[in-house]
């Protein structure tokens, strides 16, 4: 049997799947933690995915490994390896000005067109702006620039800091793919290159892709979809990583007609098209995927801790949370949650708060603040979808996963706020399934076709009080 792994570096842990080559069947499954925060030492990434590699067996026997991750976070290295400071994530909104600067020194349509997105604090652009002023002793020191998936393949292969890698500090073994790359408004999908006037324009100083002539800070070669980024010191052929929503993707087999809702720490829109998408309201972003394709995507802050919030606000765990939400009418009998908890990205609104609208003496009760919570939040990715068929994707079907997905009560209320067939997949980590089809994609040279288990698709059943509600609730947000 021929073995393979897939790695999901997320925000909230680090997951690892063995698979059979041949099958697709999972073999092994490994978990560690990672720190909460908006900005992490990657050390604790390092050290969370040694450890579920451990519980995951090992890959002694394995004979090909990928890493997907978080996208946009700043990882910044000095000339000897080492991390210059914790690494911004994408939830750090302390960049918003410095993407307003950015589009106003640029232009929101001329970011559109180059790179194929426009600059929001989530993304890596703004986070090197904010570093640069906010930091310039820091920014000073910084050699390369990495995305978290970027930094711990470059670990895997071996290289980091004197003393603590077999290899050293060679910054230009560094790499990424196009997924990742696209979501640092300094790469372009439809380019397919790095856009170092953008880059410069965010850091203020120049740079280059690894393996390239020329000085300047060191920015990860870009592989395509089957190719490998090396091999570890033991051997094990390492693939070339993706974003986690192009994982998911892939994880999914995600096809023409697929649009993908997934309710993690963040919640996202996707779909999988040919062309390159180019939105200047910087509504939609304009990603690549990792299959060679594009990845239109809208991306919510607010997801599923939007449920845990209100849980732990009513007392109640999540079955409990379905329970009543079940109980009360679509439309929670006017009661409407903003669930801007903490700021907004979709719309861009990183300084928002939550809000509740429409209470009443009578309406004032568990059960209708769980159903508002379940609608607000779906709410806010079924705007993502509109905004998804506004740059031309059209929807067979839409595929719910993540965590919540799972819950009962979110599934069914999901078939009452989307209008077209929701398809909840068995429950899997499927941006870990994805990085294991890049494993065995560039093991083999061919995508490997596993099967995708799913429910049937759930009646469509929209009920347009939701939307209305919540409509006029956000109109002056």
């Amino acid at each position: 049997m021929t073995l393979v792994a897939g790695v999901d570096s997320s925000t909230q842990s680090c997951k690892v799947v063995v698979r059979d080559l041949e099958t697709g069947a999972v073999v092994r499954y490994g978990r560690a933690a990672h720190p909460d925060g908006t900005e992490v030492d990657p050390a604790a990434w390092w050290a969370a995915l040694q450890q579920a590699i451990e519980e995951a067996g090992g890959l002694d026997d394995v004979a090909a490994v990928s890493i997907a991750g978080q996208q946009h976070g700043m990882v910044t290295l000095d000339a000897q390896g080492r991390v210059v400071r914790d690494a911004l994530l994408w939830n750090d909104t302390r960049s918003a000005q410095a993407a307003r600067d950015l589009i106003d020194e640029v232009g929101a349509a001329e970011y559109a067109a180059r790179v194929g997105v426009v600059p929001v604090a989530s993304f890596t652009a703004t986070k090197l702006r904010w570093l640069r002023d906010a930091e310039p002793a820091n920014a000073e020191r910084v050699a390369a620039v990495a995305l978290p998936h970027d930094w711990l393949t470059w670990r895997l292969l071996g290289y980091g800091p004197e003393g603590e890698s077999e290899l050293g500090p060679d910054l230009d073994a560094l790499t990424t793919d196009r997924s990742d790359a696209s979501g640092t408004a300094y790469w372009g999908a439809a380019s397919g290159a790095y856009d170092l006037d953008l880059f410069s324009r965010a850091f203020g100083r120049a740079a280059r892709e690894a393996g390239t002539a020329g000085d300047g800070i060191v920015l990860p070669r870009v592989l395509g979809p089957a190719e490998s980024a090396g091999r570890t010191p033991s051997g094990v052929l390492v693939g070339p990583g993706a974003g986690d929503n192009a994982g998911a993707a892939l994880g999914l087999g995600a096809a023409d007609g697929d649009v993908v809702v997934s309710i993690g720490t963040s919640g996202t829109v996707f779909a999988v098209t040919d062309a390159p998408v180019s939105d200047e309201s910087g509504t939609v972003a304009g990603f690549a995927d990792a299959s060679g394709l594009s990845l239109p995507l809208i991306a919510t802050l607010n997801a599923a801790r939007v449920l845990s919030s209100i849980s732990g606000l009513l007392s109640v765990d999540f079955d409990e949370l379905a329970d009543l939400a079940l109980s009360a009418e679509p439309g929670a009998e006017g009661v409407v949650l903003v669930p801007y908890f903490e700021g907004e990205r979709t719309p861009n609104l990183p300084d928002a708060t939550a809000s509740i609208h429409g209470l009443t003496i009578a309406s004032t009760r568990p059960s209708t603040f769980a159903r508002a919570a379940i609608e607000g939040m779906l709410c806010g990715l079924a705007d993502g979808l509109d905004a998804v068929r506004t740059v031309g994707v059209r929807e067979k079907r839409v595929l719910l996963i993540g965590g919540a997905a799972q819950n009962r009560a979110v599934a069914a209320i999901a078939a009452q706020v989307f209008d077209a067939p929701v398809v909840v997949p068995a429950p899997g980590e499927y941006v870990a399934n994805g990085a294991a089809v890049q494993a065995a994609w560039a093991l083999t040279g061919e995508r490997p076709e596993w099967t995708v288990d799913a429910a049937p698709a759930l009646a469509v059943d929209t009920r347009p009080v939701i939307r209305e509600q919540y409509a006029r609730a956000t109109a002056g947000a």
